[in-house]
C-alpha cells in the first residue's frame, strides 16, 4: 500500500477547515515525457518549494515534482505553530552532539523563525501569521523544569522571549484547569500553514520554477545525471532534491530505515461564542503541552477552536477521527465534550529515532531533508534554504545538521511500525499516570 494514496484521493486536498479557507491556486499540468534540468526536487511542501524558491532566485533551472497538489502533505495540514529551537531541547543537545555544535544549531533554529516570516512578508503570503506560543504543563514539577529551562536559554543561549507563568499567569491565557503553569514565548508564531505552502508555490513560480502537479515519482536512477521517472516521463539533472517527508516511500533505503511515517489528526469545532472562546483561549495564542503525545491547538481567524491530537501507526487513518481528537479535547476543556466538529482530518508527518531531521548527502549530487517531527514549519522552510545554498556550495548550516546523529529504526521496514506502536503505548500510559 502507498501511503501516498492510502488515505486521500488523488489529486485533492483533503477536506479539511485549511483547504475551505484557503485561497485556491489553479492546478498545475502533469509532467508528459523528457525535461531537462538543473535540479528536480521531488515533493512540493515546505522543504521543496523552499529549496526550489531559493534556487530558483539564484539563476536556477529548477523543476518541482508532487504527486497530488503543493501543500498537499504535512505541509497543508499541520497545527501550523513556528517553534523556537529545534525540535529536541538544547541541553539533550549538547549531550548528543556536545556544546559547539548544540549552539550552532541554536542559531540555525532562530534563523529558521526568521527565513519563514521574511518569506512571508517578501511575498505577502496571507496566512494569517501572529505571534506567540504558550507551552502548557500538567504539574508542578513540569513547570519547575519549563521555568528552568528558559533561565538555562537565558544565560547559556541569550534567549531572553521565554516569559515563565505561573498558575494564575497561564490561565489568563489558557484557563483548562488542566494546566497549571508553563511558558509563553512571543518570538514564537502560528499561521494557517495551507495558505503559506501556497504562497511559497506563488512566489516559486513566479521566479520560473516548472511545477508538476499530479506527478508521481515512481524511481530514480543515480549517476552523473541523475533521472526521474514518473507516470508519464522523467526529468533528467544535474542535481536531485528529495523532499518527500512521511511520504517517501521506498525512493532511498537510507532515508526510510531513519524517517518513520506517523499519522497525526486535527479537528475545527464550529465557530465558537464569545462566552466559549473566554473559557478556552483569553489571548490569541497557540497552545502545545508537555504530554508525549502532545495536544496542540489554538484560535483561527474565523473564532473556532483548532484541537491536535491523537496519532496511529501504519498506513491507514482510523475510521472515526472525531473520536480520535474529540477525547484528548476533553480532557482540556470538558465544556466543549458534545461541540460540533465542521471539519475533522488526518496527515502524515516523518519522525526520527531522536527527534531531530535527517539531513543527508546520498550521492554527490542527491540531498535529502526531511523527518522533522512535528517540527517543520520553520525547520522545513529554514531546510530549503540550506539545501539550496548547499547545492550552490555553502554547505557549512546543511553540514551541521548532517552531523546529528540520526539512527535507523529497529527491526527495518517490517518490524519499526509494530515496535513504534509498543513505545507509543508505553509513552501513552505514562502521560495517563502523570509520570
Amino acid at each position: 500500500m502507498d501511503l501516498l494514496y492510502a488515505n486521500d484521493r488523488k489529486g485533492q486536498y483533503p477536506d479539511s477547515w485549511y483547504a475551505a479557507t484557503a485561497e485556491p491556486l489553479a492546478p498545475f499540468p502533469a509532467l508528459k515525457g523528457e525535461v531537462r534540468a538543473d535540479v528536480c526536487v521531488i515533493g512540493a511542501g515546505y522543504t521543496g518549494l523552499s529549496t526550489a524558491l531559493h534556487l530558483a532566485e539564484r539563476g536556477y533551472d529548477v523543476v518541482l515534482l508532487e504527486a497530488h497538489r503543493v501543500g498537499f502533505g504535512a505541509s497543508g495540514r499541520n497545527g501550523g505553530q513556528l517553534g523556537s529551537g529545534q525540535r529536541m531541547e538544547q541541553d539533550g543537545l549538547e549531550k548528543l552532539v556536545g556544546k559547539e555544535d548544540a549552539h550552532k544549531l541554536w542559531l540555525l533554529a532562530e534563523e529558521a523563525k526568521q527565513v519563514t516570516k521574511g518569506l512571508i512578508e517578501k511575498h505577502e503570503i496571507p496566512c494569517h501569521l501572529k505571534p506567540g506560543i504558550a507551552h502548557a504543563c500538567f504539574t508542578e514539577r513540569e513547570v519547575r523544569e519549563e521555568h528552568a529551562y528558559a533561565d538555562y536559554l537565558r544565560s547559556e543561549y541569550g534567549y531572553s522571549h521565554l516569559e515563565k507563568l505561573d498558575c494564575d499567569q497561564f490561565h489568563a491565557i489558557c484557563p483548562s484547569e488542566k494546566y497549571v503553569g508553563g511558558s509563553l514565548d512571543m518570538s514564537a508564531a502560528h499561521l494557517h500553514p495551507l495558505a503559506y505552502a501556497l504562497g511559497l508555490a506563488r512566489a516559486a513560480a513566479a521566479a520560473g520554477v516548472r511545477i508538476y502537479e499530479n506527478t508521481h515519482v515512481h524511481n530514480m536512477k543515480k549517476g552523473a545525471r541523475p533521472v526521474v521517472q514518473t507516470d508519464r516521463g522523467r526529468v533528467v539533472a544535474d542535481h536531485v532534491v528529495l523532499a518527500c517527508n512521511g511520504y517517501l516511500g521506498g525512493l532511498d533505503r537510507k532515508v526510510a530505515a531513519r524517517v518513520m511515517p506517523i499519522n497525526n489528526f486535527i479537528a475545527a469545532t464550529r465557530p465558537l461564542s464569545d462566552e466559549e472562546l473566554h473559557g478556552v483561549l483569553r489571548r490569541d495564542v497557540a497552545i502545545a503541552d508537555t504530554k508525549f503525545v502532545i495536544n496542540y491547538f489554538r484560535l483561527s481567524h474565523d473564532k473556532r477552536l483548532l484541537f491536535g491530537g491523537g496519532e496511529s501507526y501504519g498506513y491507514k487513518f482510523p475510521k472515526d477521527i472525531d473520536a480520535t481528537v474529540r477525547k484528548p479535547m476533553a480532557e482540556i476543556y470538558p465544556q466543549l465534550k458534545d461541540i460540533e466538529f465542521e471539519y475533522t482530518w488526518g496527515g502524515t508527518l516523518g519522525i526520527t529515532m531522536k527527534r531531530m531531521p535527517f539531513f543527508a548527502r546520498l550521492a554527490p549530487n542527491i540531498i535529502s531533508a526531511s523527518g522533522y517531527s512535528g517540527h517543520g514549519v520553520g525547520t522545513a522552510t529554514h531546510a530549503g534554504q540550506l539545501v539550496a545554498m548547499a547545492i550552490a556550495g555553502q554547505s557549512e548550516g546543511f553540514d551541521t545538521m548532517a552531523r546529528v546523529p540520526t539512527p535507523s529504526f529497529p527491526g527495518g521496514s517490517a518490524l519499526r511500525s509494530p515496535l513504534l506502536v509498543l513505545a507509543m503505548t508505553w509513552f501513552a500510559m505514562r502521560d495517563r499516570l502523570g509520570f
